[in-house]
């Protein structure tokens, strides 16, 4: 197996809190750094169908975004299946999955300046097949980045949790990365949770303030989530939705209360609010990122054929789910936002954030890799 090129494992503390997030962003970064970066996945647990095969969607992200000139098979070779694990318990192939993982490290890092490995939520997540966070990582002889969310206390504990299943398979942690930090309290959290940290024998490498963009979802993914039918302003679902509002009251109070990229949701029959809305969402000013970003109609209930002419003619994106309107809002408080390929303006974002806020020169200096 190669062991020669410049390696970083990007774990965390739990799921969802900025693996992806940070490995994009330092992928970014190092890329102005060094002519050629490797990249895998080695165990992913969400996986689309690309070209026949099972990817992780975090592997398509990165080939799509960098243009990685990898097979994509080598930077996702394991996707855990619904039954995966069952399979696994009944056949014990350990044998066979190391050697997969080593093999795609190896295409995935070959002659490249530096590789990036992304692990699957904590260090103890792949233990029931034998292939832990802190294991795979032990397999392919790097060293951790741990990324935690903001906070003080339970990111503190939990990143003594997972530092001691690294110590235990013999993986140094040469830092943490925190994300999603309140920028109201970013100096406070960055301070005292610096020093926590330290306590623990580890080195707080870059506090990431929390940026609300990030976390929005378009309408689009709001689609998905809400088994949702377009019935207008198809071409504008890559909106973001800042807030989510639920149309129970006068139409007058409902637009005096939007905020900034709101997203609408009222029952199908009322026409009063639909009307209302459609006639606000002709204002420029009302449309794009301001005001009003689109509506839901619940219940599978529609409008008269007369309003639904105007719907189709108006400017606002217009989604009709079967749902009741607070499991609409419920399921859209609720989602997990990932980045896509297409987002390009979050991709920028995310790696101006790592840019500034992640000490790179450190982690390279701390791997043992001259700063490019």
């Amino acid at each position: 197996m190669n062991t020669t090129t410049p390696r970083i494992f990007v774990a965390a503390t739990e799921q969802n809190v900025g693996k992806t997030t940070t490995s994009l962003g330092l992928y970014g970064v190092l890329r102005n750094r060094f002519k050629s970066i490797g990249f895998i996945k080695p165990v992913g647990q969400r996986f689309i169908e690309v070209e026949g095969k099972r990817i992780d969607e975090d592997s398509v992200l990165i080939r799509d975004t960098f243009d990685t000139q990898i097979p994509i098979e080598d930077m996702s070779p394991i996707a855990v299946e619904p039954d995966f694990t069952r399979r696994y318990i009944e056949a014990s192939t350990g044998d066979q999955l190391v050697r997969r993982i080593r093999h795609s490290f190896d295409r995935a890092s070959w002659e490249k300046n530096f590789a990036i490995i992304e692990g699957t939520g904590h260090a103890g997540v792949g233990s029931v097949f034998d292939l832990s966070n802190a294991r795979v990582a032990s397999l392919l002889k790097s060293k951790v980045l741990l990324v935690t969310p903001g906070g003080i206390g339970r990111p503190i504990d939990e990143a003594a949790l997972n530092k001691a299943l690294f110590d235990a398979a013999g993986v140094e942690v040469i830092g943490v990365v925190m994300n999603k930090v309140i920028q109201s309290k970013y100096d406070y959290i960055s301070d005292f949770a610096r020093r926590g940290f330290e306590r623990l024998g580890l080195e707080l490498l870059g506090v990431l303030p929390q940026e609300r963009m990030l976390s929005e979802p378009t309408l689009r993914d709001v689609c998905g989530v809400i088994r949702g039918e377009v019935l207008a302003g198809g071409d504008q679902l890559r909106r973001r939705a800042g807030n989510v509002m639920i149309g129970a009251m006068q139409p007058a109070n409902v637009l005096d209360r939007l905020e900034e990229r709101t997203l609408l949701v009222v029952p199908g029959d009322r026409e009063d609010i639909i009307l209302a809305a459609i006639s606000f969402a002709h204002d420029p000013e009302a449309i794009a990122d301001h005001g009003l970003v689109g509506m839901v109609l619940s219940e599978s209930l529609r409008p008269s054929a007369v309003v639904e002419e105007l719907m189709a003619a108006s400017p606002l994106p217009i989604i009709a789910s079967p749902m009741d309107s607070y499991t609409i809002a419920s399921r859209i408080h609720s989602m997990t936002v990932k980045t896509l390929p297409e987002d390009s303006e979050k991709i920028e974002r995310i790696q101006a954030l790592v840019s500034e806020h992640v000490n790179v020169d450190r982690i390279l200096e701390k791997i043992g890799v001259a700063p490019a």
